[in-house]
Formats: C-alpha cells, structure tokens, sequence
C-alpha cells in the first residue's frame, strides 16, 4: 500500500509540473512555427531582392545562406529561452560549444575565412582562367569551402579557399587581352633583319591580332644564345582569340622562316671518340 501511495505522490507531483510546463510547452511550439514561417518569408524577399540586383551568384548564394542559419539560430534560442532554460546558462553553453568545434575544425574555418574574402574581394569568378596552387584552369565553381576549377585535361582540380586567399594568384581573364611573347630562334649566319620582317608579315596579317596605339606588334632581339638568335615576337589579342592565334603563328612562322632559307637550329653537342690503345702506343 506504500508503494502505491508513493506512486500516486510522484503522479501528482509531476503531473503538477507538467500542467504548468504546458504552457511553456505550446508557448514554445507556436514561436517555432510562426518564427520557422517567418524565416520562409524573409528568405524569399532576400532572394527577390538578389534577382533585382546584378550580383554575383555564388555571392548571393552565400549572403542568402548566412542569413537563413542566422535567423535559425536566433529562433532556436528564443525557442528554449521559452522553455524555460536561462539566456545566459544557454549562451554560455553554445560558446563552450563553439569554441570546442573551432578547435576541431581549424583548416575548414581557415577555409571558410578563405571563401569569405574571396566573394568580397573578388579576385576571380566563374569563368575566368587562373593559376593558383601550382594549378593552371578555368573556374567552374567557388564554394564557401573550395574553388573548382577545370584544367586542360578537363580534370577537376579542388582548392582550399584557405590557402587559395592567402597566395599569389594570376588572373588571365580578368584584363580582356592579353599579350604574347613567342620566342623563335635562328642561326647566326641568317639575316636577322629577314627574319624579323617575316614574322612581323605573318602577325599583321592576323586579323584577331590588336593594332592599338600602344600595344602595336613588335619583334626584337631577345638574347644571344648558346646554338641560336633568340628573337621574341610580341602582339596583343582578346582572351577568347589567344590560344588559336598562338598556335597558328607558331606553326606558320616555323613554315615561312624555313621557305626562306632561315634556320632554326637546336642545341648540338659534338662527340669524340677516342681509341686509347692507339694514344698509348703514340705515347710510346
């Protein structure tokens, strides 16, 4: 009989706190629907704001995901402030929470500085052609995490936004144009003048070739070298001509300085042989 009695206690007492829980309870649930709704319609006005504007789109991708977790956290915690739990016993257990993660994840904050700086600075975007990292490709994606990029070989190269914000970068897309320097060689006995007038035919020629004021087609003597003339042939051209103008020129400035007569010498190197038995016995 006791233990009934005891039983009944415990019902009564508990069922005391859970009748003025309720409350708190419902309280609860109606702020997690009307904040969960709430933050479904601002990010809908974030995202109509975003289609209004010219930005960019890993950009808004980013700014619309910072603020959908940061509302979301926001009513997380109004959610258990609600339920009872103090604001400052649950913000001290979030930091100790949050310092602890940022000690595990070290290199994917690093990275996700990386990618911050990245969208706001801007030193590339989609579509450009870039070297970073030992890694030559045009960019396919930048996450907040990594940058895709596509090589040549169509590879997919992935690199840490860590370490892609914190080295040097060159950015072949970015100015419009960009200019050449092909270095073509020929013999010390050729006329260099010859030389130089057919290469600079074969570029003017080109109609992808730029002839602006101050970045007109040059040739000059680039270097004396061991086995040749090393002359270097500048121009300029639009990125999306400068791969197939590179390639013709070199090709059709091979054929020409040939047709001519000019050569294009490579390096030599002479061998003698000696028979040691005939030495020795010249010595002797």
């Amino acid at each position: 009989m006791e233990k009934f009695k005891d039983i009944n206690i415990y019902i009564e007492e508990y069922g005391q706190k859970l009748i003025d829980f309720l409350p708190s309870l419902i309280g609860a649930i109606l702020l997690l629907f009307i904040g969960m709704w709430v933050i479904r319609l601002i990010n809908k006005v974030v995202r109509k704001f975003f289609d209004k504007k010219d930005y960019d789109p890993t950009l808004e991708n980013f700014i619309a995901s910072l603020i959908n977790w940061a509302l979301k956290i926001v009513l997380f915690v109004l959610v258990v402030t609600q339920l009872g739990v103090e604001s400052a016993s649950l913000v001290a257990i979030i930091g100790a929470a949050g310092l602890a993660v940022g000690l595990a994840l070290q290199g994917s904050l690093a990275n996700f500085a990386g990618g911050i700086l990245i969208l706001l600075m801007k030193p590339f975007k989609v579509g450009d052609f870039i070297s970073a990292q030992g890694i030559d490709g045009t960019v396919k994606d930048i996450n907040i995490f990594n940058t895709k990029l596509t090589t040549f070989g169509n590879q997919l190269a992935i690199i840490p936004n860590g370490k892609l914000s914190n080295d040097n970068i060159v950015n072949y897309t970015s100015e419009g144009i960009r200019r050449e320097n092909l270095t073509f060689g020929i013999g010390y006995d050729d006329n260099i003048k010859e030389a130089k007038d057919i290469l600079l035919n074969l570029v003017n020629e080109q109609e992808a070739v730029l002839q602006l004021e101050d970045k007109a087609p040059m040739i000059v003597v680039a270097e004396l070298g061991d086995s040749s003339v090393n002359l270097s042939l500048r121009y300029w051209a639009k990125n999306e001509d400068f791969w197939n103008l590179r390639w013709l020129i070199l090709e059709e400035g091979k054929f020409r300085l040939e047709a001519a007569g000019i050569s294009i010498p490579f390096p030599q190197r002479d061998v003698h042989h000696f028979n040691l038995e005939t030495l020795n016995t010249n010595k002797s």
